[in-house]
Formats: structure tokens, C-alpha cells, sequence
């Protein structure tokens, strides 16, 4: 009986790919919906968008990868990865999402892997660090499997856009995918994203305090997400590892909220851009249990008038195209 459910498993999940089997238009489904802290419900960040029949991942932080294939996506079907910025826990799933699309979906041409200038020492970093694997499943797959061409990952940097919105990428049946700096100092090369696709659209924040920037840019999207960090529930974190003695602990949770949106600035960004739907992802703190997600949550709907959904690992919002 076991052996026999274990077959049926498999053959749904091998013919299954949940993002794929969409109509067509811009679905974007959360593969990590948290920070660096350690959250049950969340990984690390991580954004997937269907757009029309292209797959694109936005950062690829803990887990993600992995959640792909959790959440019955083909990694194999990833065309590019785009980068926010190189703070760790956005960068730090990039070589295991490479391996993965690279061995699932027998590619001859590396990864891409787009973002700020700064993304040029993230990818020769990786590919030095997954030169030895590469090779000894290369070996162990045969050249004809496993093609060394489609190994590791390619860097396409872009200068930062300033105060514009720069074009990163377009293709030819219409998608768009453009780059907008946002406010994450002492971080100096980050940047949000936008993506136009058959007349819908959809922003992703990447870290940012509240950004004037991002609001122009995002004016009237469909979808929204956007960063938070709680400082209400950060500041009673801190002030119980200040109480245990943890002084370390303490100064980096008051910290890291100087250059994070709390979860009322980012629903004034939603409204002052007039998005339709906000999606609140990278949430910080953890969030464990139903009461603390009402915190989180207090005071956005008196702020924002659309709909609100807090993130968690596959949460999926749907843009299917009009008409």
C-alpha cells in the first residue's frame, strides 16, 4: 500500500507544474515569503512569476529552490534570476537554484542572472564555488546529460537606474521587466522591480524603507509586494534579550529596523501608487501563530482600501489577462 501511494506521488508530481498550467497572463507565487530570522512559515526571499510562458525568479534566498519543487514548479523552466541587491539571505539559495535548473531542465547556456554591477562578483563567487560539483556531476551524469555549457550562472549587470525606471528585459510576445532603485542604505545598489505583461503588472520591493521612488514607479499596478518588518514586535524582541542578557541580539533587532518599511508604511506606499492588491512578503519578525499576523496587520486596512494578503511560502496571487 505504501509502495503503491509512493508511485502515485510520484507520477502527480513528475506531471504536474502548477505555475505552468495557468492561463496565460502574470501569476507570481512566493517560493520564500521571509527574512533572514527563522520563521516555520516562511524561507528565505524568494518571488516566482509566470509571465505568459516564461519563468523568472526575483532574488534566491533560503530554501527557495527548494520550494519550487515543493510547491510543483519546475526549476528546470527558470530563464533568468533577478537580483534586488547582495545582502545574504537574497542571494544565498543562487548556486543550489543553479544546479537544479541546470540538471532538471539539461540547459546548454548557464543560468542568467541579472541586477546591479554588484552582481558580477556574485556570480564568479558561486561559479567558483560549484566548479568542483559541476565537474563531478558531469562525471558521474555523462557530458551528453549533464552539458558543461548549461553549468553555473552568467552575470548580466545593469548600471542602477536612479531616479528612472531602466528596462532590463524585454521579450518578443511583450513581456517587460524593468529595475527601480529604492531606499535600503548603507546598501547602495538595490533596487525594486517592475513587470509588465499583456496589459498586467506587477512591483516587487526588494528591501526598501517607504521610497518615493518606488511609489512612481509602481502607479497603478495590479499587485504589489512589498517588504515589512513589524518594529512594534522587533522592539519587544530586543527589549526581551536585553532583559536575558543578550546584548547582541538586542542591538541587531533595533537595528534592522532603520532601513525596513513597517507594515503601515508599506500599505501608504500601496495606496499613494494605487495598487490594486498588496502582498506583503520579507516579513520580519517571525511570525508563528495567528495573533501575532493580527499585530502585524493592525492599522493596515484603515490605510489601504484594496485587498491585503500576508505572504507565506506558496502563496499564489493570479493575474489571468482580460477578456
Amino acid at each position: 500500500m505504501a509502495l503503491g501511494f509512493l508511485d502515485r506521488a510520484v507520477a502527480d508530481a513528475m506531471s504536474r507544474d502548477d505555475l505552468a498550467d495557468l492561463p496565460d497572463g502574470l501569476h507570481v507565487m512566493l517560493c520564500g515569503a521571509g527574512s533572514p530570522l527563522p520563521d516555520i512559515n516562511r524561507s528565505g526571499p524568494c518571488v516566482a512569476v509566470q509571465a505568459g510562458d516564461h519563468l523568472y525568479v526575483f532574488d534566491a534566498g533560503t530554501n527557495g529552490a527548494r520550494n519550487l519543487g515543493r510547491f510543483f514548479v519546475d526549476a528546470g523552466r527558470v530563464e533568468a534570476v533577478f537580483l534586488t541587491h547582495a545582502h545574504s539571505d537574497h542571494i544565498d539559495g543562487l548556486g543550489e537554484l543553479g544546479m537544479l535548473r541546470w540538471l532538471n531542465g539539461g540547459s546548454d547556456r548557464p543560468l542568467p542572472v541579472h541586477g546591479p554591477p554588484v552582481v558580477g562578483d556574485i556570480v564568479a563567487g558561486f561559479n567558483q564555488a560549484y566548479a568542483p560539483d559541476i565537474g563531478y556531476r558531469i562525471d558521474h551524469q555523462g557530458a551528453d546529460f549533464a552539458r558543461a555549457s548549461g553549468a553555473g550562472l552568467e552575470a548580466f549587470p545593469f548600471q542602477l537606474p536612479g531616479d528612472d525606471l531602466r528596462t532590463v528585459l524585454e521579450t518578443a510576445d511583450g513581456v517587460r521587466i524593468s529595475a527601480f532603485a529604492v531606499s535600503h542604505e548603507p546598501v547602495t545598489e538595490a533596487v525594486g522591480y517592475r513587470i509588465d505583461y499583456g496589459g498586467r503588472s506587477v512591483a516587487i520591493s526588494g528591501d526598501t524603507k517607504k521610497s518615493a521612488n518606488l511609489i512612481e514607479h509602481s502607479r497603478g499596478v495590479d499587485l504589489l509586494l512589498h517588504e515589512a518588518l513589524d518594529s512594534r514586535l522587533t522592539d519587544r524582541i530586543a527589549a526581551a534579550a536585553e532583559a536575558a542578557g543578550n546584548h547582541r541580539a538586542a542591538r541587531m533587532m533595533r537595528d534592522v529596523a532603520s532601513y525596513h518599511a513597517t507594515p503601515e508604511e508599506a500599505a501608504e506606499a500601496a495606496a499613494e501608487a494605487g495598487a490594486a492588491h498588496l502582498l506583503y512578503y520579507h516579513i520580519a519578525p517571525q511570525l508563528p501563530a495567528a495573533p501575532l499576523e493580527k499585530i502585524f496587520l493592525k492599522g493596515v486596512g484603515d490605510i489601504f482600501d484594496g485587498e491585503v494578503t500576508l505572504g507565506t511560502d506558496g502563496t499564489l496571487i493570479s493575474l489571468p489577462l482580460a477578456g
